[in-house]
């Protein structure tokens, strides 16, 4: 289950740095920057959720393995 998380992850990370491609040539009219840079703030929070998740759950691990030493 985690892979298919991580697959995620990374499939967002690349139509993200895909749409900012796509942003930066500047071929799109404005409603379609708009449309683009809608998307984007959505992939944006998508992985930002998934890796404020990893962070929470590195720090718990990384917290269990202190308190491991500590016994």
């Amino acid at each position: 289950m985690a892979e298919k998380k991580s697959v995620n992850l990374e499939k967002s990370l690349s139509e993200l740095e895909k749409l900012v491609d796509k942003l930066e040539s500047g071929d799109s009219t404005l409603d379609q920057s708009l449309s683009l840079f809608e998307k984007g703030v959505s992939l944006y929070k998508d992985c930002k959720k998934e890796l404020d998740k990893a962070e929470k759950k590195i720090s718990k691990l990384t917290k269990s393995l202190k308190e491991e030493e500590l016994d």
